[in-house]
C-alpha cells in the first residue's frame, strides 16, 4: 500500500481532512478502502514472528491494528496536531483507556466535578474499585486544583467547555499545575471541537474525543479518538487498547473517514448558526439564562478568548418555569428534535436533569447548575433561521 500524505506537515486542515493518512492498494481507489477483516495471513513464520516483535512494519490482527482504522488515527492525529491517535469503539472507551492506561492502585485522580455522568462514573465509581482515588474540584478554581494534589497524584481529567452547562476551564494554567506535581493532564476536547481547540498545543498529555459526535456529526455511528504523544502511546495506551480490546470496527472507522472531508464545513456552519441562536435567546423574555462560549456574556469570556479560536455548536440554556416550563418547550419543538446526542447535522435538545444527568443527585445537580429548567441545545445544519423561528413558536 502507497502512503499519500508525503506533504502532509505543511497541509492545511482543510486538506488533510480530504487527503491525510490515506492509504491506496494496488488498485489505486479513489475513496478510502474498507478492509472488513479479522485478521491478516504471513509470507513466511518468520515474518509472523517478526510482526508479533513489531520488527517488521504491517497488521496482525484487527483488535491491534487495521488499515482503515490506521488511516482515520493518522487524519485525526493530522487535525489535533498530535503525534499519535488511537481509535476506540466509542466515545466513553476513549476517555477510560485514557485514564484507567496510566492508573495503577494506589494512584490519585484530580477530576472537574462537572463532568458527563458517565466520565464522572469512572473517575468517582469505577476507579476506586481498582484502589484508586479521586478528588473533584470545581475545573474553575484554579486554587482548588492545587489543594486537591496528593503525593500520589498521576492524572489530572476535566472537560472544557464542560457538558453541559459550557464552562470553561483554564487547560494551559490546570496543566502547569499538573506538571509540577509530576501529573498527566487528559482533556475531554469533544464540545470545542479540535476545529477550535487544540488541548496538547495549550499543555495537555492526552486528548480525548467521542468520534460519535462532531467527527461523524450526522448519527450513524459510535466511536472515539485517543490522542497523545509516542511515549504515553508505547508505556501505556498500546498495551491497554491491545489487551482489552475496545477496538473500532473497519465500518466505522471508514464511515468516519468519510465524514472528515466535511468535518470543517460542517462545524463551522453549526457554529455561526449557533451564535445567531445564542444572541436570539439571550434577549428572550422567556429565557432565564444562555450559556454561549462565543458570547461576550459567558462567565469565563477571556479564556475562550484566550484557547478557543471560534465558540461552539452548543448552547446551554435556562427556561424559566423550571422542569415545567422546560418540558413545555421542548414538547413544541418542531425542527428540533429530543435526542441525548450532539454534534449532529440534526439540530437536538435534550433536558439534562432527567437524561444525561439523571443518575446525579439534585444536591449535585444544582451544584453543577444543572437546574431543571436547563436545556442543551446542540445546533445543526438546518438555516438559522428556520432553528430561530422554530424556538421562538416553542419559547411562545
Amino acid at each position: 500500500m502507497k502512503d499519500e500524505d508525503m506533504t502532509k506537515v505543511d497541509w492545511h486542515p482543510d486538506t488533510a481532512l480530504v487527503h491525510g493518512g490515506s492509504l491506496r492498494s494496488q488498485w489505486g481507489e479513489t475513496s478510502e478502502s474498507m478492509f472488513v477483516t479479522q485478521g491478516f495471513v504471513y509470507d513466511s513464520a518468520e515474518q509472523a514472528e517478526a510482526r508479533f516483535l513489531n520488527l517488521d512494519p504491517g497488521f496482525q490482527y484487527s483488535r491491534f491494528s487495521n488499515p482503515t482504522v490506521a488511516m482515520f488515527e493518522e487524519r485525526m492525529a493530522l487535525l489535533e496536531g498530535a503525534p499519535v491517535a488511537r481509535a476506540t469503539a466509542t466515545g466513553m472507551a476513549a476517555v477510560t483507556a485514557a485514564i484507567l492506561s496510566q492508573a495503577s492502585a494506589g494512584d490519585h485522580i484530580v477530576a472537574a466535578r462537572a463532568l458527563f455522568g458517565s466520565c464522572r462514573y469512572i473517575v468517582e465509581d469505577l476507579a476506586p474499585r481498582f484502589g484508586i482515588s479521586c478528588t473533584l474540584v470545581d475545573g474553575r478554581d484554579l486554587d482548588q486544583w492545587r489543594a486537591a494534589v496528593r503525593p500520589n497524584t498521576r492524572v489530572f481529567f476535566f472537560e472544557s467547555p464542560t457538558n453541559p452547562t459550557l464552562e470553561v476551564v483554564d487547560i494551559a494554567a490546570v496543566a502547569e499545575i499538573a506538571h509540577a506535581t509530576g501529573a498527566r493532564l487528559v482533556v475531554d476536547n469533544v464540545f470545542a471541537t479540535a476545529l477550535y481547540q487544540k488541548p496538547l498545543e495549550l499543555g495537555a498529555d492526552v486528548v480525548a474525543y467521542s468520534a460519535t459526535k462532531h467527527i461523524d456529526g450526522q448519527g450513524r455511528c459510535l466511536g472515539g479518538v485517543v490522542l497523545c504523544d509516542e511515549e504515553f502511546l508505547e508505556t501505556y495506551l498500546q498495551v491497554f487498547l491491545r489487551q482489552t480490546g475496545p477496538t473500532m470496527s473497519p465500518f466505522n472507522a471508514w464511515v468516519m473517514l468519510k465524514a472528515l472531508e466535511t468535518f470543517s464545513l460542517r462545524v463551522s456552519r453549526q457554529t455561526e448558526s449557533a451564535a445567531k441562536i445564542a444572541a436570539f435567546l439571550e434577549g428572550h423574555p422567556k429565557v432565564e439564562q444562555v450559556i454561549y462560549p462565543g458570547s461576550k456574556s459567558h462567565p469565563q469570556a477571556d479564556i475562550c478568548a484566550r484557547q478557543m479560536t471560534g465558540g461552539s455548536t452548543m448552547i446551554a440554556v435556562e427556561v424559566k418555569g423550571g422542569r415545567d416550563g422546560a418540558f413545555a418547550a421542548v414538547n413544541k419543538l418542531g425542527i428540533i428534535k429530543i435526542s441525548n446526542n450532539l454534534g449532529d447535522a440534526k439540530s437536538l435538545v435534550t433536558h439534562p436533569s432527567t437524561t444525561t444527568h439523571q443518575r446525579f443527585t439534585e444536591e449535585v445537580r444544582q451544584e453543577l447548575g444543572i437546574r431543571q429548567g436547563l436545556l442543551r441545545l446542540s445546533v445543526g445544519l438546518e438555516h438559522a433561521d428556520d432553528l430561530i423561528a422554530d424556538l421562538e413558536q416553542a419559547l411562545g
